[in-house]
């Protein structure tokens, strides 16, 4: 009886639930309006087109909030809610898809395009750009963060304490598919959850200044798999990945990083440490990587490194950022069994993915296979 009741009520919920529509022809002209009078459940469509100044903060559970015919592109020029971000979501459960955040600023710089304080949150083929902070996380415990299909790009104020995104003390992100480039002297990614799933994404500094590509500073049960990881010239910090600099937090529980079938590339002439861990970290775990340009590997004596490759891997063309593999490539079917975490995927350009098939007796080492690009995925 008592399951019965569950999906009875369950059934009901989502029979109530209403989609409310915002354009320049629809009921609600800004989606701050439909936001106002939305019930939990609901779904909101916007209209793509440019929606300027409109900030609010979200209170509903479970909304779904979606561009539409396009993506919508939300300016603050300066606005924001409760002096945070463009949207303030204080709600559990929510998605956004296919919405394009920015110009968000105030007053202590870390202006967002989304900061979420909700528990649990779904962001999927949204754009965040010019902002002080992508997003923003709240340190919201037990917090579930997904985020797929997405582009950041020229976050930051430029004092090196904003990011592209931010992810606080949430229980976990699961970060895939994106595209994270050129943050104004912060980091592509900084996460302080007790557990991330950083897959098949291109994290490149290009012609920016960004300062770490992946920073998990109170570490956590950390999986990076499959990823493009390129530093830039510009920058002024000389390590790609920093593993618990900070030290352990009573947030934030593992110590583990596994780094499995990434590219990374160093375009820094001073050189630099491609994985850099602190002394406390467990051995780390490095199975099949590309390290292309000058620098230190691993700057932990007691890390497992296997079936990794230094040097030139005979990139298709590593000056445009295709760190596919050439027929000659010294990494093709040299790579090692990783186990679970052999990487089924591979990153598509751009903010996508397809499936990676091994075509040789091995598996190659890298984030791509040689020839071995499968069905790819629907990404909008």
């Amino acid at each position: 009886m008592g399951k019965n009741l569950v999906m009875f009520l369950a059934c009901s919920a989502a029979l109530r639930a209403t989609t409310l529509q915002v354009g320049p022809d629809k009921s609600f002209h800004a989606p701050c309006a439909a936001i106002a009078v939305a019930s939990p459940g609901d779904v909101i469509e916007i209209d793509a087109g440019l929606y300027r100044r409109d900030v609010c903060v979200i209170r509903q559970d479970k909304l779904t909030l979606r561009g539409v015919n396009g993506r919508a592109h939300l300016e603050a020029d300066d606005a924001s809610a409760q002096g945070k971000a463009i949207w303030v979501i204080h709600a559990n459960d929510v998605v956004v898809e296919n919405i394009e955040f920015s110009g968000a600023s105030v007053p202590d710089q870390n202006g967002a395009g989304i900061r979420a304080e909700g528990v649990n949150l779904t962001v999927r083929n949204c754009y965040f750009h010019d902002n002080q902070d992508g997003i923003l996380e709240s340190n919201v415990a037990g917090s579930n963060i997904l985020i797929e299909f997405s582009e950041f790009d020229q976050n930051g104020f430029g004092t090196g304490q904003a990011h592209n995104l931010y992810i606080g003390h949430a229980g976990s992100l699961t970060f895939r598919f994106n595209w994270s480039h050129r943050a104004k002297v912060g980091h592509l990614l900084k996460s302080r959850a007790s557990q991330n799933y950083i897959y098949f994404n291109r994290l490149t500094d290009e012609t920016g200044n960004s300062s770490y590509e992946i920073d998990l500073p109170n570490g956590g049960s950390s999986y990076v798999v499959g990823n493009l990881i390129e530093q830039g010239k510009n920058t002024g910090n000389s390590t790609i990945l920093s593993y618990l600099e900070e030290g352990v937090s009573l947030l934030t529980s593992g110590k583990d990083l596994h780094v499995i079938n990434n590219s990374f590339v160093n375009n820094r002439p001073a050189g630099s440490i491609f994985i850099h861990l602190a002394s406390t970290a467990d051995p780390a775990i490095a199975t099949n990587n590309i390290f292309n340009g000058p620098g230190t590997v691993c700057d932990q004596p007691t890390a497992a490194l296997t079936t990794n490759f230094v040097g030139d891997p005979l990139f298709v063309n590593a000056d445009d950022f295709d760190y596919h593999l050439t027929v000659a490539s010294p990494a093709i079917d040299q790579g090692s069994d990783a186990g679970p975490l052999t990487p089924a995927f591979e990153y598509a350009h751009p903010a996508c993915g397809q499936e990676r098939i091994t075509t040789g007796a091995r598996i190659d080492i890298g984030a791509y296979e040689f020839g071995g690009a499968g069905s790819p995925l629907v990404c909008q």
